[in-house]
């Protein structure tokens, strides 16, 4: 069952003026990908993503972003037990995000990167 919520106008609690729904702070894009294989495991507003070598990889965005200036939180996962994973944030641009993995000693695939896109929609 869907249910559908259709409305001219939100009124404040005193009903004496509109509410403006103008600033939405939700992620605007989000995306778990397998490290080794460079593909989307579940994405929201991630067009593709790219392999872009060794411990590297990004992902273009559906819907662009304003500009460059937007936050992203990045973690990146290996099953080692003894393996601490550093994500770095390697390219940012208004449709691009690029991470890239390393532990103490070199640059790897992660079995997983995981991120967040914060900000203002272009």
């Amino acid at each position: 069952m869907t249910s559908v919520l259709n409305v001219d106008t939100i009124a404040d609690k005193a009903g004496t003026g509109p509410v403006g729904l103008t600033k939405q702070h939700a992620a605007k894009a989000w995306a778990q990908q397998d490290g080794a294989a460079a593909t989307a495991r579940d994405s929201f507003n991630v067009a593709s993503v790219t392999d872009e070598g060794t411990g590297d990889a990004s992902y273009t965005l559906t819907n662009a972003m304003s500009d460059s200036n937007f936050s992203v939180t990045a973690l990146t996962g290996y099953k080692a037990a003894t393996s601490i994973e550093i994500a770095h944030l390697r390219e940012l641009t208004a449709s691009k995000v690029r991470i890239r993995n390393s532990n103490s000693s070199s640059y790897r695939d992660p079995d997983t990167y995981c991120s967040t896109v914060q900000g203002d929609l272009a």
